[in-house]
């Protein structure tokens, strides 16, 4: 495989699209386009590996409920609402820490107490993007809150039992992100994550 020329096609500030011309292990000639968040994408990088990602993804435990966090959010994209997790973007100079502790009170207000786990750089969509995203399992607390949402924003915060999470799983004719179904199938199943 060979990449030959690549172009950006669009100019937002958080997605835009790129064009790339490549060769096939074969030696023809192809063209795909898909989205980043970076300026430079990774295949301009030659597919090296990234340190940091461009999201995280929050798997929030609350401490005092015993209950697993999750949102229901509208997403454009879809034209409807989708279950999954609290996420955000990771901020220039903001550590993935930083930036889950920020999302999860912007997106439920609850506060982040204690990081339990951190996945590196995972990629869930790669035929279309080479976004990135870290999962940031934490233990939370406080009284869920939609005071510090953005306008763009429609979140409904939920907190899950096992029973609840395999309930849920069981609804016909929901969207689910593929995380959030991965994580909230293994809950139902043993009731940890």
């Amino acid at each position: 495989m060979d990449i030959m020329e690549m172009k950006k096609e669009t100019d937002f500030k958080h997605l835009n699209l790129f064009s790339m011309k490549y060769r096939d292990r074969l030696g023809n000639k192809k063209a795909w386009i898909f989205a980043s968040r970076s300026k430079e994408p990774v295949v301009a990088k030659g597919g090296d590996f990234v340190s940091v990602p461009d999201a995280v993804v929050l798997v929030p435990w609350h401490r005092e409920k015993n209950r697993l966090v999750i949102i229901r959010e509208f997403r454009v994209p879809l034209g409807g609402y989708q279950y999954g997790f609290p996420a955000g973007l990771v901020d220039e100079k903001e550590s993935v820490e930083q930036a889950g502790k920020r999302e999860l009170k912007e997106e439920t207000g609850l506060d982040l107490v204690k990081v339990l786990k951190k996945s590196p750089p995972v990629y869930s969509s790669s035929g279309m993007t080479d976004e990135s995203v870290s999962l940031l399992y934490v233990e939370c607390s406080g009284e869920p809150s939609l005071e510090f949402n953005e306008d763009s924003e429609d979140i409904e915060v939920m907190m899950f039992s096992k029973d609840d999470a395999s309930n849920l799983l069981k609804t016909p004719d929901i969207k689910f992100d593929v995380k959030s179904w991965i994580v909230l199938s293994t809950f139902a199943e043993l009731g940890k994550f």
